[in-house]
């Protein structure tokens, strides 16, 4: 079956990462986590080569995902690419399992693992310990002296788990359940402090070659959600009947929500009492950091013919003839710098480790990625001194409307 309207989408999920050496016993235990054979298993190395996705529900997280990913030895002519695939589940990661081999000899230094419970503390990722395999450790004799040897390198207690026999696996769940509790941030809304119960709001929405056809785009199904949820009084149009409905209202909308693309046409039209606002600017605050987005935007002013401009999109789909990301954002940019600015497109996960060549990053809404991953895109850049915003605040400081719209979290 696919997707349903109730589904939770997987950007909305807690992602639960398991990483490991190879044939470490990942794959295995996210089977036995899931009830399902959700990934290949095999004693050959190397099984797992692309992350391996499974969303769940776990009382007490509620919904998740889980990840499988290569295991972070892997030495074959492929094993590079593998291993960058997994450190994309290091960027997507709410909580992560590393995964010790009870049923093999116990490595002299632990060098990969540390290497990878770095790179989670980096990105702020609680991580969990786990001893695999315990029903072979009494053919190695090793569970005791692995668990010391964790103990006394990690001041970290690792769980003892099995798939086979399904020992500790109940004890992990209730770890994962704690890890994801005493994590979660303050609940945070798409509209945020914008509105309250009995606000009327104004959802304008081109329904062009960009809309898909028969439906509607993910954050506008999002934002319309949580505005029922609030109890507002929501009405959509589009923006050719936006004066229409404008007219047929008794009171202005509190607010109102637009593409983008359309922000100088509504701005013109709505009503000096009602704030406004896009689905994008919205995501800028839900997912990223709008403070770090508006000073990036800020930095367009001293772009110039000469200067490269990535624009990363999440979505990977085929180009439209007024695509937002690869046209109109361009096309924007070039008419204030200059029709010599490069502007680079990236997709889907495509994302540059070096970020040198730029002098601005433009990041989508991010609906199909965590806030996680999203916030490591901004980690990235700010490390790397690149300014970065999103679509929604770009097009805003392009049509000069930057300092009338609603930035929710400034």
């Amino acid at each position: 079956m696919g997707t349903t309207l109730n589904d939770t989408p997987s950007a909305d999920r807690t992602h639960i990462a398991f990483f490991g050496r190879m044939n470490s016993g990942k794959s295995s235990l996210m089977n036995a986590l899931t009830g399902q054979q959700v990934s290949i298993v095999s004693e050959a190395g190397g099984t797992t080569t692309d992350l391996v996705k499974k969303p769940m529900e776990i009382h007490g997280i509620g919904p998740c995902v889980f990840i499988d990913t290569a295991g972070f030895d892997d030495d074959s002519e492929l094993g590079e690419s593998r291993i960058e695939k997994a450190k994309l589940a290091v960027w997507q990661a709410d909580l992560a399992v590393i995964i010790f081999d009870a049923a093999k000899p116990v490595p002299e230094k632990f060098d990969l693992e540390k290497q990878w419970y770095d790179l989670l503390q980096k990105n702020n990722t609680p991580v969990i310990f786990a001893v695999s395999k315990t029903d072979l450790a009494a053919e190695t004799g090793n569970l005791e002296k692995l668990t010391d040897k964790i103990r006394k390198e990690f001041q970290k207690e690792p769980l003892p788990v099995s798939a086979h026999t399904k020992e500790g696996l109940e004890l992990l769940k209730q770890e994962l359940v704690r890890a994801a509790q005493s994590n979660q941030e303050e609940q945070r809304f798409i509209t945020g402090s914008l509105v309250k119960e009995g606000d009327t709001v104004l959802l304008v929405m081109p329904q062009d070659t960009q809309a898909p056809k028969g439906r509607l785009i993910l954050p506008q199904v999002q934002t319309l959600r949580e505005l029922l949820d609030k109890k507002c009084i929501t009405i959509c149009v589009t923006p050719e009947q936006m004066e229409q409905s404008l007219a047929a209202l008794k009171q202005p909308p509190a607010l109102i929500i637009t593409d983008s693309q359309v922000f100088q046409t509504v701005y013109e039209k709505k009503p000096p009492q009602s704030r406004l606002t896009s689905f994008s600017v919205l995501f800028a605050v839900y997912k990223g950091d709008i403070g770090y987005f508006v000073k990036g935007a800020l930095a367009i002013e001293n772009l110039t013919q000469k200067d490269k401009v990535l624009i990363a999109e999440c979505c990977t789909h085929a180009p439209l003839d007024e695509d937002i990301g690869r046209v109109k954002l361009p096309r924007l940019l070039r008419k204030k710098i200059g029709p010599g600015l490069t502007a680079d497109i990236v997709s889907g996960a495509d994302f540059p480790k070096d970020l040198s060549e730029y002098r601005l990053v433009i990041q989508c809404g991010a609906c199909m990625f965590n806030r996680k991953y999203v916030m490591a895109r901004v980690r990235a850049a700010k490390e790397q001194n690149i300014p970065m915003t999103n679509y929604g605040v770009a097009i805003a400081y392009l049509n000069g409307i930057l300092n009338k719209i609603e930035l929710q979290g400034m």
